[in-house]
């Protein structure tokens, strides 16, 4: 074999080594364009039963640990705490943004016990423009209110998160009201997911409301939530709007047994931004 023959098998064998190189790295490139045109987002919803579990323990870092153990990206969380006497005066909004290294705002529902009780919602992304919005409560029962504020995912446009917790009595005359407010409020343009615990049922009238221009991502999958130990119905859900631009990728009730009387919900839901 002479020098010249053995330089152009070298050539060759470069070439075509460069040739699969640079057809897997369009390969691949392409891939990515493809992921940054439907980006997927992890959501939680819990009800956190001001963080006791069915075994009478209030014990926040068995919550936080199932709610990075979930990988959520952004989380609604439901009967929280706030320096109550009856979970130790601990501030737990502060401390689930300490145990979990997220973001976190909480919006309080009423005064309880030398403290506050409400939501809050937790974000692996900054979040701005918190705000607390009451709900309706003609029944002068327990305060409602849902809790919202803007967050940009990379690679998405600024998406609302809402967290809700409406009426749980039999009678459903403030629930319609409460969800006819998040109606109001919630479905303007602005791409939204709201979740939380609506205490009703899928097929009643406030769940029936979010039937027209939002998707329900257990709609395929209607798993119960509650109570725990024993699920028998579905009253904890993740809407998106608008309806057309969201697609559900995946979503499960988490086979959490204890730490709260709920069970929590986990959805993946992709952006279509094309």
């Amino acid at each position: 074999m002479t020098d010249e023959t053995d330089s152009k098998m070298n050539t060759r064998t470069i070439d075509r080594r460069g040739f699969i190189a640079g057809t897997f790295a369009a390969a691949l490139a392409a891939g990515c364009r493809t992921a940054a045109t439907r980006p997927a987002l992890r959501v939680l919803t819990y009800n956190l039963h001001h963080s006791e579990g069915l075994d009478g323990k209030v014990d926040l870092v068995r919550i936080a640990r199932i709610i990075r153990g979930s990988g959520a990206d952004l989380v609604a969380l439901q009967e929280l705490d706030r320096r109550a006497r009856r979970t130790g005066s601990v501030d737990q909004p502060a401390e689930y943004i300490r145990l979990t290294g997220l973001h976190g705002e909480f919006g309080a529902a009423m005064d309880l016990q030398g403290g506050e009780y409400g939501q809050m919602l937790l974000s692996r992304w900054p979040l701005s423009g918190f705000a607390t919005h009451r709900l309706p409560n003609p029944s002068k029962r327990e305060p409602r209110i849902a809790v919202s504020a803007m967050v940009r995912p990379p690679g998405m446009p600024a998406i609302r998160l809402v967290g809700a917790h409406l009426d749980a009595t039999r009678d459903d005359g403030d629930r319609r009201l409460q969800s006819a407010e998040l109606h109001r409020l919630f479905t303007d343009a602005t791409p939204t997911i709201l979740a939380g615990d609506l205490n009703d049922l899928p097929g009643s009238p406030v769940v029936r409301g979010f039937s027209e221009g939002w998707s329900d991502a257990a709609a395929g999958d209607p798993q119960p939530t509650d109570p725990a130990d024993a699920p028998k119905v579905r009253i904890d859900y993740v809407f998106a709007r608008p309806a057309a631009r969201w697609r559900v990728v995946s979503v499960r009730v988490l086979d959490e047994r204890v730490a709260s009387d709920h069970r929590p919900v986990l959805a993946e839901l992709e952006w279509d931004a094309v």
